[in-house]
């Protein structure tokens, strides 16, 4: 591998992901960078992510944009005004949009209403995904969640109303007092609104967050870890059943309607990455933004709004390949390893990759490497095993 292939950029990133960092309350699970809406200086935030975007399109021009991913917090907390805003930046810096776009926007059922969903879809969005998590008012309740199942029905009805029919909600499992049988009805009801994408996330007790204070002081009812893995086993089976593909660890769609955006992530593509707390990836290089709203308004003014920025290693970059493009179904692509590395993905990886071969948690496939089904439910433990596995010169 001669040093001008090793530093070749990949040239321009087709993915933008764009970050609100707004709630209208924190969920008890919940580590994101968002901050509660109530006083939090809005429009002067969207200015500054405008000023982001006009010196990130200086430094690295965008090519045509095939996904953009505008998460949070929750975007839709901004007013229609607001939104129109937002939107009409992003049009602004990020013009030349593939005619396939893929324009998702994170959403929460209690603030989506007829006018937001309108100002969304003028603005370009076609792709709308739900953060409903459990279908028991209960649970929702008990996570910290503002909205109710009432809410998840107008919602969906309002947003297929505004013309956005390319849906998604987001399903968890292993919340506290949640049993087999209240996923199994959450399902149920899923599946009733015959979407064509699902997301469904274990729970993980994060620290910084409500959630892990009282699972320190031993006060969360978290269901047994027994009971845990029937909920995957169960979430796997019933969405097989229903004609989904589980192209994903975490993700199931309808054949076509895959997240585009997100296996930008795992084929470890080039994306940009804007907004308070954002990460993008760029020309192997990774950067993080300030955090803070106010000092990320101000950071802003004078450049990017910068934490932090490092070049990504040539084994690490591989690791990193390996880590994420096994988290998709369809496995470790090795002739695109060879692409981007001009090296044997085998020969690189071959001690790891034959250890978990030999442990029954990896397939080889027609070009590259898969999890078994038992490595589905041991994946991270697969991963590690690519950590620090190969020592080469960056």
């Amino acid at each position: 591998m001669t040093l001008a292939a090793h530093n070749q950029k990949t040239g321009a990133p087709q993915a933008v992901y764009l970050h609100i960092p707004f709630c209208t309350n924190k969920c008890f699970y919940c580590d994101f960078n968002s901050y509660v809406l109530k006083d939090q200086p809005v429009m002067q935030y969207l200015e500054a992510l405008e000023r982001e975007m006009e010196h990130t399109v200086k430094a690295n021009p965008p090519g045509e944009i095939k996904t953009i991913f505008v998460g949070g917090g929750t975007p839709t907390a901004l007013k229609p005004d607001e939104m129109a805003y937002f939107l009409r930046s992003v049009k602004t810096y990020f013009p030349n949009w593939a005619d396939d776009i893929e324009f998702s926007m994170e959403a929460n059922p209690g603030t989506t209403d007829a006018e937001k969903l309108a100002a969304m879809k003028e603005g370009g969005v076609n792709r709308v995904s739900f953060g409903v998590q459990a279908f028991q008012n209960d649970l929702l309740t008990g996570i910290g969640r503002i909205h109710n199942t009432d809410d998840v029905y107008r919602s969906l009805e309002n947003a297929r109303k505004a013309g956005l029919d390319n849906l998604s909600i987001d399903l968890m499992f292993g919340l506290p007092n949640q049993t087999v049988e209240m996923l199994n009805e959450s399902i149920d009801k899923a599946l009733e609104l015959d979407l064509k994408h699902y997301s469904i996330y274990s729970l993980k007790v994060e620290e910084n967050t409500l959630f892990h204070t009282l699972y320190q002081k031993n006060q969360l009812p978290l269901p047994h870890e027994d009971d845990e893995l029937q909920m995957y086993l169960l979430l796997m089976k019933r969405m097989k059943e229903a004609g989904y593909e589980q192209y994903e660890i975490s993700n199931f769609a309808k054949p076509g309607f895959e997240s585009r955006h997100n296996i930008t992530y795992w084929r470890n593509e080039d994306y940009y990455g804007l907004g308070a707390g954002a990460h993008g990836y760029v020309g192997r290089e990774r950067h993080m933004n300030i955090k803070g709203i106010n000092p990320y308004v101000e950071a802003s003014r004078a450049g990017l709004p910068r934490l932090d920025h490092f070049e990504i290693g040539r084994a690490e970059a591989m690791e990193d390949y390996l880590m994420v493009g096994l988290r998709m179904l369809e496995g470790a692509s090795s002739s695109r390893f060879h692409n981007q590395f001009g090296e044997s993905m085998e020969d690189v990886f071959a001690k790891p990759l034959g250890k978990m071969l030999h442990a029954g948690l990896l397939e080889r496939t027609a070009d590259g490497f898969k999890l078994s089904e038992q490595g589905i439910l041991f994946g991270n433990d697969v991963f590690a095993e690519f950590i620090g596995s190969i020592s080469l010169n960056s």
